[in-house]
């Protein structure tokens, strides 16, 4: 049999295995499939190369530009799966587990695209939140600022997901603009370098962008500073070890952690047997415990049901576990497959052993059970295991000790209150999940749990269709938990972007401001076009163009037409008495939305031209009632703009009215389609 020379990719080169290689076994067949590892590999330079070439390579992309370029490699990757998929079953995964995987990795890159694009200015310079006026006349303000960090990052990850560890990482990382240098767990780093070679060869990155190192990092970690990151997924353990490196407590080193936890599932007390919430509980903590051989950071490790239900539990998750096929996992009729090598399969039986000694095993015998189209002896394989704890309050090891594969305890909970305690004694985990009907339960739980755990999983028969399983990270979401989960976030949207990038403090002008951030703040410059701008196109476009338009005076005639004709005969605006009793109003008063449609009538060019189409109003406020007899004016600016595609972008247009005294009477976002 051909052993795969599994090489790193540094400073621009394949490196092949060298002195200090280590032989990767089949986890189906237990035989040596392939070897990594280089003692030799220049870290220094590598480091010198992603910051020195990758870094400014990306920095001068703009946030577009780089989420065009995740879209482009999720469909690239998209188009090699079925040979990835090939290669994952030497894991021991399923065809199931490589969805999750392999599919779940790409579909997490696309997500990150669209986000960016949606999310992200077509710029350079990230704005975080609004901008905040410290001086009494707005000469002097204030905004929060995200660029991206000048250095590298750190991939180290785990072996039970070796494409969707790495993506999801990598894709916020080069979002905010920062090269990577990934480092997979060895056992599984033969899918993860197809993945890298797969997405190098495609000639999408730029160079320095991403480097591999399949094996050790070697002296790495000392040779960070400040402007690096190390993003961890892996053992509390292993995370420990990391975190206390001199160097990366020295310089503040940011180490973003998402850490193995023992996470629970629980099951509602009005979640009865022959209830659609117990059915899905049972059917949801059956597939944390197969998936992927149990090997999963979210799985559901700790199963906490009402006491009366206990024995219900066991019963029907027995028997949901009973029908599990065990086998080859290139098998189709194969439910569940081997852990990822032997190592790991002993590594389990030793903590199975250790919750042993405070629960008893229900289901699964190690040492008689069937497997498919493979040697149960050679190959990593190991039934799933249901222990029961009947006492969890006396119980130690149930709440800290962690057998990584298909293994899970049972626990019963005699109030409320109780199974929150339960839960929280893991000292944090990634997700709990509650399966209920009864929004009372939700919501305790939310404020009783809430701050041990980085995601609650709430279903039940409403959402069960379209959700999406406890076990299951979310590019959307936050994915990472306190305490023993390490106390980090990956993903969550634009949240895991801001990971690698500098949140920065300006103070300035409205001006300065204004030319930092590439949009325009009240107060700073206006700007005069040579015509209306919507007789012009979006490239000619400027920040800070600005129209003022003519006035207009509003008669009691307007009102009462406007009332008629739309039928929102409020009493603020009809009955003179009536609002004089109200203490907003000196009287009869216009419609708010009376003042924006002839706000509309004084700024609009009707003429055929570049605008397409109004598309929304955001962050409209009214600040001062009109009367019949009060004139408004309008100016409206070209306050940001984002291209869409090569037809038209985004105009955001900075909308106020005024009265005759100049005071502000309304202030809003008008966002429109301009050809480009």
């Amino acid at each position: 049999m051909t052993i795969q020379q599994i090489s790193s990719f540094a400073a621009g080169e394949w490196v092949s295995p060298g002195e200090g290689a280590r032989a990767i076994t089949s986890a189906v067949t237990g035989e040596v499939i392939a070897a990594a590892g280089n003692s030799a590999l220049d870290v220094q330079g590598m480091l010198d190369y992603a910051r020195n070439v990758g870094g400014p390579a990306l920095r001068k992309m703009t946030f577009h530009e780089r989420a065009k370029m995740l879209k482009a490699l999720s469909m690239h990757l998209g188009q090699h799966k079925q040979a990835m998929y090939d290669l994952s079953f030497n894991t021991g995964a399923t065809q199931s587990d490589h969805m999750i995987d392999i599919d779940g990795g790409i579909g997490t890159m696309f997500v990150f695209a669209a986000k960016g694009r949606r999310e992200m200015p077509d710029g350079h310079v990230y704005l975080d939140g609004e901008v905040e006026q410290l001086s009494r006349k707005g000469t002097f303000l204030g905004q929060h600022i995200c660029t991206p960090l000048q250095g590298v990052a750190i991939h180290i990850n785990a072996f039970n997901f070796p494409v969707w560890g790495m993506l999801e990482k990598l894709a916020p990382t080069l979002l905010a603009g920062v090269p990577a240098i990934v480092k997979p767990a060895t056992s599984s780093c033969y899918v993860t370098e197809l993945c890298v070679r797969l997405m190098l060869e495609s000639g999408i990155l730029p160079t320095g962008a991403l480097q591999l190192v399949s094996g050790g990092l070697g002296d790495m970690l000392d040779r960070l500073t400040m402007q690096d990151v190390v993003s961890f997924t892996g053992s509390v353990d292993t995370a420990l070890k990391l975190r206390s490196n001199p160097v990366i407590l020295e310089n503040s080193v940011r180490f973003v952690a998402e850490q193995d936890s023992l996470n629970c599932s629980i099951l509602g007390s009005d979640a009865a047997p022959g209830t659609p919430e117990f059915d899905l509980f049972v059917k949801e903590v059956q597939r944390e415990m197969t998936t992927k051989a149990g090997q999963k950071c979210t799985a559901i490790r700790r199963i906490i049901a009402p006491e009366p239900q206990v024995q219900a539990v066991i019963e029907a998750l027995s028997a949901r576990l009973a029908k599990t096929t065990i086998g080859d996992p290139r098998l189709e009729t194969t439910r569940m497959g081997a852990l990822v090598s032997n190592g790991q399969k002993r590594d389990v039986l030793e903590k199975a052993a250790i919750l042993g000694q405070e629960a008893e095993r229900v289901f699964g015998n190690p040492d008689d059970f069937a497997v498919e189209g493979a040697d149960a002896e050679k190959g990593a394989f190991l039934p799933p295991m249901l222990f029961h704890c009947a006492n969890p309050d006396a119980a130690q090891r149930v709440h800290d000790t962690e057998a990584f594969g298909p293994v899970s305890t049972v626990m019963g909970y005699r109030d409320l209150d109780h199974a929150i305690k339960l839960a929280n004694r893991g000292q944090g985990s990634l997700v709990a999940s509650v399966i209920t009907h009864d929004p009372d339960v939700a919501r305790q739980v939310a404020m009783g749990s809430g701050a041990y755990h980085g995601r609650l999983y709430f279903n039940n028969r409403d959402s069960m269709k379209e959700s999406t399983g406890h076990g299951s990270p979310l590019p959307h979401m936050v994915h990472g938990g306190p305490g023993r989960a390490g106390g980090g976030e990956e993903m969550g949207g634009v949240r895991g972007v801001k990971h690698y990038m500098q949140r920065t403090a300006i103070q300035g002008s409205p001006d300065l401001l204004t030319a930092i951030g590439r949009k325009w703040v009240p107060g700073a410059t206006e700007v005069e076009g040579p015509a209306h701008p919507f007789t012009r196109r979006f490239h000619d476009l400027s920040i800070g163009e600005t129209l003022h338009t003519a006035t207009r005076t509003i008669t009691m005639e307007d009102i009462e037409h406007f009332a008629n004709f739309t039928g929102d005969t409020f009493y603020a605006h009809m009955d003179q008495a009536a609002a004089e009793r109200n203490p907003f109003f000196p009287g009869r008063v216009a419609h708010g939305y009376l003042l924006l449609s002839f706000a509309a009538g004084l700024f609009v060019e009707p003429n055929e031209g570049p605008v397409l189409a109004n598309t929304g109003l955001d962050g409209l406020r009214f600040m001062k009632p009109v009367e019949a007899g009060d004139t408004i004016k309008v100016r409206l600016t070209v306050k940001h703009k984002t291209k869409r595609n090569d037809d038209y972008g985004e105009v955001r247009w900075h909308v106020t009215l005024t009265q005759q005294d100049d005071e502000m009477v309304a202030e809003y976002e008008l966002l429109t389609m301009v050809a480009y």
